[in-house]
């Protein structure tokens, strides 16, 4: 007899497995394919790693002269897709290897093979039936196909990085942090990307501030967005290379799935409730049938990989007698765009429409001597306040490393910090979050250096 039966390994999974064997929990993880999940072996790890090579590509091949750096010939460069992809590869490798060990470290069964929900207190995989206490479904989301007709275009997400043959003209289907991603991914690398969504904005649940700067940065990448178009056969017509939508032409050679998802539902003999095809649940994650939780992707309510650990936590904690709230605004979103986006709290809608009396205090890079001196100084950071007591209330970062800048702002949400705290806390000279100390200087009075 189990204590928890997971399944599922991706981030969701895998980490609420290794805190339930720290918490001396019998816990079983069951996989159908690779450990680590489409975060570790097909999403976020391989296409960062990609990101990090074009990015590099991108400065030697602009910026080289302008810091000083003589003898390339840049008109010999050009990006090697085959040998980046290498690099991904060992990482993925390295990450999802670490992972499988500190599963066995704290005593984690890892079971192969499909699994089956035949109670709420028992889980089938391959002939084997394993009863267990609670069960967590950590089986993530899966892009929603296009239709047939395209079908010889299409790259899923999860076979990306197993192509070695990048065309020269690429479609992006989707308006999601990651769409923008790959958009720029293959721009960077000297492709025509143009981005198509069915939806009338990119970045659902940004703030608008942020969505208008990084549809101008999409603009200024040369990469065209065509709204309201959704990729059906009606809508769309493609012969010779060439992708005929909302009247307009499109050179494309490829298109890449970005769009919309769908929660990786299990074979099941109870009935567990589900909502435009996610789980249903409810504060702690628990489905509509007690005992049986289900975290991340699966649940609809968050796509983001940190987000999905932060579930898998908290019904962990939740188990063994910790009870917490789980507050999805007090977790940041992270968009892997370039420059780097990432938010916390509530957005100046979400302020303006709970009815704050809030204040909006900006401090731009292009004022901070670290971003200037590393030549990456477009972006800023805004600090959302209540004016009365001055709580922070949401923080947006647009800046080369706003993924990890993004984690101070988290602290100072989840302890209800004020903009006075803010400024007075102390940043090393010279860096780039400086700007969290500048805009707390502009909400109290006045930025030093503004």
């Amino acid at each position: 007899m189990y204590d928890i039966v997971i399944i599922g390994s991706g981030p969701a999974g895998y980490v609420a497995a290794i805190r339930a064997g720290q918490m001396g929990l019998k816990t079983a993880i069951v996989e159908r394919d690779k450990i680590g999940g489409m975060c570790l072996n097909w999403g976020c790890i391989p296409s960062k790693s990609m990101i990090e090579s074009v990015k590099l590509y991108q400065r030697i091949l602009k910026d080289s002269a302008r810091f000083g750096i003589d003898g390339i010939q840049t008109g010999e460069l050009s990006f090697n897709w085959d040998n980046a992809i290498k690099r991904a590869d060992t990482i993925v490798k390295r990450l999802t290897g670490g992972v499988e060990f500190l599963l066995k470290k704290n005593g984690v069964d890892i079971i192969k093979g499909e699994a089956k929900v035949t109670s709420a207190n028992s889980v089938l995989v391959e002939n084997r039936l394993l009863e267990t206490k609670n069960i967590i479904i950590a089986t993530g989301s899966t892009s929603v196909p296009l239709e047939n007709t395209f079908k010889n275009l299409v790259v899923e997400p999860k076979e990306l990085f197993k192509q070695r043959n990048i065309p020269d003209n690429i479609v992006v289907t989707g308006n999601t942090p990651v769409s923008i991603e790959l958009a720029q991914l293959f721009r960077m690398m000297e492709k025509g990307v143009t981005l198509v969504t069915s939806a009338d904005h990119i970045m659902p649940k940004a703030d608008d501030y942020i969505r208008q700067y990084m549809e101008s940065r999409l603009k200024k990448d040369k990469i065209e967005i065509i709204y309201n178009a959704p990729l059906v056969s009606e809508n769309v017509v493609w012969k010779d290379g060439v992708l005929e939508i909302s009247g307009k032409s499109i050179k494309c050679d490829l298109i890449i799935n970005s769009s919309a998802r769908k929660g990786n539902l299990i074979k099941s003999d109870i009935e567990i409730e589900v909502n435009e095809g996610f789980y249903r649940v409810d504060q702690d994650c628990e489905t509509s049938v007690k005992g049986v939780f289900a975290v991340g992707d699966v649940n609809g309510i968050s796509q983001f990989a940190h987000i999905g650990s932060a579930q898998g936590l908290h019904v962990v904690n939740l188990l063994k007698g910790i009870k917490q709230k789980l507050d999805i605004h007090k977790l940041p979103m992270n968009m892997y765009s370039f420059p780097e986006a990432a938010q916390i709290g509530l957005t100046e809608q979400e302020a303006k429409s709970e009815g704050y009396d809030y204040k909006v205090s900006e401090f731009p890079l292009s004022a901070n001597g670290k971003a200037m001196s590393e030549g990456q100084s477009d972006g800023f950071l805004r600090l959302i306040s209540d004016k009365k007591l001055g709580e922070v209330l949401g923080v947006q970062i647009v800046a080369p490393n706003a993924t990890d800048m993004i984690n101070e702002a988290s602290a100072y949400i989840q302890l209800e910090s004020t903009v006075y705290d803010i400024a007075q806390t102390v940043h090393t000279h010279p860096t780039v979050s400086e700007i969290f100390m500048e805009a707390g200087f502009e909400a109290v009075d006045k930025a030093i250096h503004k």
